[in-house]
């Protein structure tokens, strides 16, 4: 491509979001045609939302839909919202209840949570959405122009600033965003609403709001012109299109979005609605009362009329939220004595904790509390810490590197190997630009110790550790040989504290960070072990930094400090059984041999027949069967059988162990073409048991003269020598390591191995 070609890209962008300006009727026309362009702000809010779709996802063992919408899809995922899908979804609740007019009018929705929960990623996924729906046919969204020249008025005579059109000088959008249907009389919109939603059906529009001040003033000027005039059909003259127009706008903040940050200063009106501007003021002919055309409307209020107006960093506007009482209920705020503005737009309320205790102030006062009627009007929904490991993952690469994407595996294995992955991240020193490694499960590390220090380990049951509850909520089962327990069978209590405190992925990040710019302790003839980091390298960062962090009482630090235990124990299993399976990769079962066996026992359970190399159709083997169970398997002897047919034993362990499997993972939704080859075979509890168990055992078995404590420099020509080359071989090749972290790995894990090998 050249820069002609990116220019035409550009112009096809615009050319979709964009439309040309409609007439007032033919603007009525394409709403009775698609009536959902003309939704009130919670409406279309909610339509932006649903029109992403939903996907399936497991929170805290729990299986439940998500909105897209919050993996902010229209931006690549940059500012997703990771987990508290709960949380999500009774905000759309709320919306669905605010836009059907079911008594929830009057709801502010609260947001409140410790820091570094995603609730400012909330205030962008919902700017990104909406502008990006704003853009699509389903989503347009107008507003009205003006232009008073040629009715006895002065062109350029209508001004809320300086800013003007290099091309139209004359024309002027209505500086907030008023709804279209506002320019009809009310019982003509009536009419108008009553055909729009007598076609939708399933939802209501509502447009409750007059003309905003300023366009007011132009609708006004040319209704008296013409009037002079001697006009008869008035409202024709003056929504004609040569002074009136219907144009569509892209949502972004200042224009149906309104946002009010922590730092925005000046009183509560200009916070809320904008400011006279004086010099405008004394230009403009007042007729006895202040030109709503010398205003600013710069308020946050005037910004988010239409759709949507957030107040972020709340706590810093206390003030503010009583004046934001009223808004809700009327619909409505004053510019000035006499002059006042009809709002639509949907109130979001986001704050850190410390916004309760300023609502809570007064509490002691009971029925006197000042404050009382605000917090009846707010909604709140509390975002917490993740207690997901595959989402505390995510949100460290996205903290550590540019990667934003949002991940959705179809299996647990897919997703486990995404989770134990490694990350390599560019390092600058001031010595030139370095690369440094995080090994595999360092990220995993980090991340488990995040979400075992959120959890509630007063609801944990007897034979449950933190970390086990903490793979349960993530998976929605445990895993222990071939026994499997679905979440279903936990009982936690709803009260359980689970995410609400605990150590901050702003903690885990900054150490991290250190560690990458530090120097490592460590030196290797020919790999550079020096530039990676091991898992148990971060967990001891993380915990010896717990005390002197000023984000940690010493209470939690003391805690926390004692959870990180059972995550290194658990991160060394992982590391062991991947030097493990690397030893023994060449000795493994292979897929096939794992298929062949499953097809023999799917058809022996069936009474059916399967096909073999020359076409023909055959009895399963029970030869086979056998070999299968008790060479790889080892689950049985020889004395299990009656020469090759099963004794009860292993008949009940077919069908229990691998046809019950089989029914839960795909037979009950097999067809005609039905294959065991359609089986993600990994996914049966048995079979993974299989594919991935060795132990030292067998590495003693298949290499007799095998030393582990020569491991970190064994002697050439030696059998320890061979086997530790083709394991960091296979790490490296199979297993996602690097040869310099495959290298250190190893050593970690055979140091531990050579006081229990003999």
């Amino acid at each position: 491509m050249d820069g002609t070609d990116f220019i035409a890209a550009a112009d096809r962008a615009l050319d979709r979001t964009y439309r040309e300006p409609l007439s007032l009727s033919e603007y009525v026309d394409l709403i009775l045609d698609r009536p959902a362009i003309a939704a009130h702000a919670s409406q279309y809010l909610l339509d932006a939302i649903e029109a992403a779709g939903t996907r399936t996802v497991i929170e805290e063992g729990e299986r439940v839909e998500r909105y897209r919408f919050f993996d902010d899809p229209y931006n690549d995922g940059e500012h997703a919202i990771l987990g508290n899908t709960d949380v999500l979804n009774a905000f759309v609740d709320d919306l669905r209840s605010i836009a059907a007019r079911r008594g929830n009018d009057e709801t502010i929705i609260w947001f409140t949570g410790p820091t570094a929960t995603g609730k400012s990623e909330l205030k962008r996924c919902l700017i990104n959405g909406l502008r990006a729906y704003s853009k699509t046919d389903a989503g347009r969204r107008y507003t009205v122009e003006w232009n008073i020249s040629g009715a006895g008025g002065q062109a350029g005579g209508l001004t809320y600033g300086d800013n003007r059109s290099d091309d139209e000088d004359d024309w002027y959008e209505s500086p907030v965003q008023t709804h279209p249907l506002s320019v009809f009389p009310e019982s003509v919109r009536e009419k108008i609403l009553e055909a729009v939603n007598d076609r939708l059906g399933h939802t209501t529009v509502h447009v409750e709001t007059d003309l905003d001040p300023f366009s007011r003033e132009a609708y006004d000027h040319l209704t008296e012109q013409y009037r002079r005039q001697g006009v008869t059909d008035l409202f024709s003259a003056v929504t004609d299109p040569d002074h009136l127009r219907v144009t569509n706008y892209v949502v972004d903040v200042g224009q149906g979005i309104g946002v009010l940050h922590s730092e925005d200063e000046g009183s509560p009106k200009e916070r809320l609605v904008g400011s006279w501007m004086a010099g405008m003021l004394r230009e403009l002919d007042s007729r006895g009362r202040k030109n709503p055309q010398a205003f600013s409307y710069d308020g946050v209020l005037s910004q988010g009329n239409g759709l949507l107006t957030v107040v972020e960093d709340a706590a810093q506007h206390a003030d503010l939220l009583q004046r934001l009482l009223n808004v809700p209920d009327e619909e409505a705020v004053k510019l000035d004595k006499g002059i006042g503005m009809d709002v639509d737009t949907q109130l979001v309320v986001i704050s850190n904790p410390d916004l309760e205790a300023t609502l809570d102030q007064h509490a002691d006062r009971e029925g006197q509390d000042p404050l009382k009627a605000l917090k009846r009007r707010l909604t709140r929904h509390e975002f917490t810490y993740l207690a997901n490991l595959s989402l505390e993952v995510q949100l460290l690469r996205r903290e550590l590197t540019t990667d934003t994407a949002v991940w959705a595996a179809d299996s647990w294995s897919e997703l486990d190997e995404r989770i134990r992955s490694s990350l390599t991240v560019d390092v600058d020193r001031g010595d030139g630009v370095r690369q440094r490694e995080l090994a595999p499960h360092a990220l995993e590390a980090a991340a488990l110790y995040d979400v075992v220090s959120r959890l509630d380990s007063s609801d944990l049951p007897g034979d449950l550790g933190l970390v086990e509850k903490a793979l349960l909520f993530d998976r929605g089962y445990l895993q222990d040989g071939d026994e499997r327990r679905e979440a279903d069978a936990f009982e936690f209590d709803d009260d359980a504290t689970d995410g609400e405190h605990g150590i901050p992925v702003t903690y885990t990040r900054d150490v991290i960070a250190d560690l990458l710019q530090e120097e490592t302790d460590r030196h290797h003839a020919t790999l550079p072990v020096e530039d990676v980091l091991l898992p148990r390298d971060v967990l001891d960062a993380m915990a010896s930094g717990l005390r002197t962090a000023p984000v940690f009482s010493p209470a939690e630090a003391a805690e926390f400090e004692e959870r990180v235990v059972p995550v290194k124990s658990h991160i060394f299993d992982r590391q062991e059984s991947d030097v493990l399976a690397a030893i023994m990769y060449e000795s493994g079962v292979t897929d096939e041999t794992v298929e062949e066996y499953v097809e023999h026992v799917y058809a022996w359970a069936t009474d059916d027949r399967i096909e073999n190399d020359r076409g023909e159709y055959v009895d399963p083997d029970p030869l086979k069967m056998k070999v299968f169970e008790v060479e790889h398997l080892g689950r049985f002897t020889e004395s299990d059988y009656r020469g090759n047919e099963p004794t009860d034993e292993v008949v009940a362990f077919r069908t229990e162990k691998v046809i019950t499997a089989l029914n839960r993972h795909a037979w009950h939704n097999r067809d005609e073409q039905f294959r065991v080859e359609d089986v993600a075979l990994t996914e049966i509890p048995v079979i993974e048991s299989v594919l991935g168990s060795h132990d030292w055992a067998d590495v003693r078995r298949t290499f007799e003269d095998f030393d582990p404590q020569q491991w970190d420099d064994p002697p050439e020509n030696t059998e320890t020598a061979r086997v530790k080359a083709r394991t960091i071989e296979t790490m490296a090749d199979h297993f996602g390591y690097s040869e310099a972290a495959a290298e250190l790995t190893s050593r970690h894990v055979m140091g531990q191995v050579s006081y229990r090998w003999d």
